[in-house]
């Protein structure tokens, strides 16, 4: 019998140690898109250091400009995602009440409408597998699964994720999150 594949879309993946020294080394990737041709994700906890205003040139609302703009990974930098929440989104398409967006058009939209439930997280690149790279990583360890929340993705602190996340989940993660960033200093 053919095992099928497992999927991860709507997952955080943490790495687990074992990403030292790489871009993603102590980060907490959303797996957006997750099928036979690859994956997608977005780094939660890596920030670019500027907020929208100071990257986009276009017009955008006043209360997108000073929102963070965080690295969502490596691969194509200029190329623009958002991830965005609200009470009801019957379509999203992440996981239920988080959508992913990638057109300016969009982005202004949302930001031009009110909701007080509204949540938006910007970033420049992605995370990006070609087929079965991502599940030869998982084969190999190299990251931790953990389901994905609204408040892990919009609430926690973003250089406190990895360590919050690991911690939660008990036994030996808890011992990976309080080990130093460079093991060589301990």
């Amino acid at each position: 019998m053919i095992e099928a594949p497992t999927y991860l879309k709507g997952q955080l993946l943490l790495d687990s140690g074992q990403l030292s020294g790489s871009f993603f080394q102590r980060t907490v990737v959303l797996i957006c898109q997750h099928d036979a041709e690859g994956a997608f994700g977005l780094v939660l906890n890596r920030s670019s250091g500027n907020n929208l205003g100071e990257m986009l040139v276009a017009d955008i609302p006043d209360r997108l400009k000073d929102q963070p703009l965080y690295l969502g990974g490596p691969v194509q930098l200029s190329a623009l995602s958002f991830l965005h929440s609200d009470n009801f989104l019957p379509d999203a398409s992440v996981m239920s009440n988080l959508d992913l967006g990638h057109s300016l058009e969009s982005l202004v939209e949302i930001g031009e409408s009110y909701s007080s439930t509204k949540k938006v997280k910007m970033f420049a690149g992605y995370a990006g597998w070609s087929p079965g790279q991502l599940e030869d990583e998982m084969k190999r360890e190299a990251w931790v699964t953990h389901p994905a929340t609204l408040d892990l993705v919009f609430e926690i602190d973003p250089e406190q994720l990895w360590p919050t996340i690991l911690r939660q989940k008990g036994g030996k993660y808890r011992l990976l999150a309080a080990m130093p960033e460079d093991i060589s200093l301990n």
